[in-house]
């Protein structure tokens, strides 16, 4: 009767986050150090959204992108950081079972849309520098729905899988868990069943979603850089810098923060967790800044945003001379 039982229960009903290398005499500080980022990310993420939005001239593919990225920021930083902000401000470093499933599940989902994501703006990229003429037709907008689409579909399955493949595992006495949030390869450490299955599957179906985006980012801006090549300007090398610059920072960003963490060490420990604050914390709150510091036409947007709520005070302030000098004042 023994053979009968599941073999996917597990007695382990909730984990220990050892949180960040901090000395307590730290956490003060680290607390508002790291509220002040995840409200620095959502407020930026947000404002980039809100004026893609308003914004008719920002409805270009370009913009569409980067709204789902920047919502793909907020969500990659709200699975992790309010847990981590709670833990430092509660000293309760404990998380249930189906919590750290969950959380798990939908790191992996919103990591990997923003890889996908990335590689879709690269590939705009590619079309609006190499194919100017033709950039309107093929990127259109059936066509900019389906990347993004497409980018979510894999992501949710990717996330699904590696989910379903953990659940499988029993957790039966070491619970603790050496990160500020549920890691699968920390997770897989803790079980007592065998994980080789679950390491097979991180190896080929992992590298290939990594590599795949990245051989598509890597394609798309050696193809830009042969074009510009073939006739050399100041004038090209300028206007390809304001196109790409801001993404190639990016994408050097998240992917060197990424593989520092999952390649180029050999244990787990405070320099990769470092990093890992780098790619859910930084590299998101930064985004929106990046994408907006050399864009005209998000400084723009951000301008008429500020002249229309400017406006709604000022007509709320005076509501008796507002109608006569509304129509003066848009002209």
């Amino acid at each position: 009767m023994s053979s009968m039982r599941p073999e996917n229960q597990s007695s382990v009903s909730k984990f220990l986050l050892l949180g960040l290398p901090i000395r307590p005499g730290q956490q003060g500080m680290f607390f508002t150090l790291f509220l002040g980022m995840y409200l620095t990310t959502l407020l930026g993420n947000l404002l980039i959204i809100l004026l893609i939005r308003l914004d008719a001239r920002l409805h270009t593919p370009m913009y569409f992108f980067l709204s789902h990225l920047a919502f793909s920021d907020i969500s990659l930083s709200s699975v992790t950081v309010p847990k981590m902000l709670m833990e430092m401000h509660t000293w309760q470093h404990s998380i249930s079972f189906v919590g750290c499933i969950s959380q798990l599940y939908f790191f992996i989902l919103f990591a990997g849309l923003d890889n996908f994501l990335l590689a879709v703006m690269a590939y705009d990229r590619y079309v609006a520098i190499c194919h100017p003429l033709h950039y309107t037709t093929i990127m259109r907008e059936g066509l900019c729905v389906l990347l993004v689409a497409a980018s979510w579909i894999i992501s949710c399955g990717s996330a699904l899988l590696h989910i379903s493949l953990l659940v499988r595992l029993s957790f039966c006495a070491n619970n603790v868990v050496t990160h500020f949030f549920c890691d699968l390869t920390v997770l897989l450490k803790l079980s007592c069943s065998d994980t080789s299955l679950n390491e097979l599957v991180i190896f080929l179906e992992g590298r290939m979603l990594l590599f795949l985006p990245l051989a598509i980012i890597l394609g798309s801006y050696m193809r830009i850089g042969t074009i510009i090549l073939r006739a050399p300007s100041i004038k090209r090398l300028l206007k390809a810098f304001s196109t790409c610059g801001s993404h190639l920072f990016v994408v050097s960003l998240y992917y060197g923060t990424l593989a520092s963490v999952y390649f180029l060490s050999s244990s787990w420990d405070s320099k990769d967790i470092i990093a890992s604050v780098m790619y859910t914390v930084v590299t998101p709150m930064l985004n929106p800044f990046i994408y907006s510091l050399r864009n005209t036409d998000i400084k723009q947007a951000l301008e008429m945003f500020v002249n229309r709520v400017n406006l709604f005070k000022w007509k709320s302030l005076n509501p008796l001379i507002a109608d006569k000098s509304t129509v003066r004042y848009m002209s």
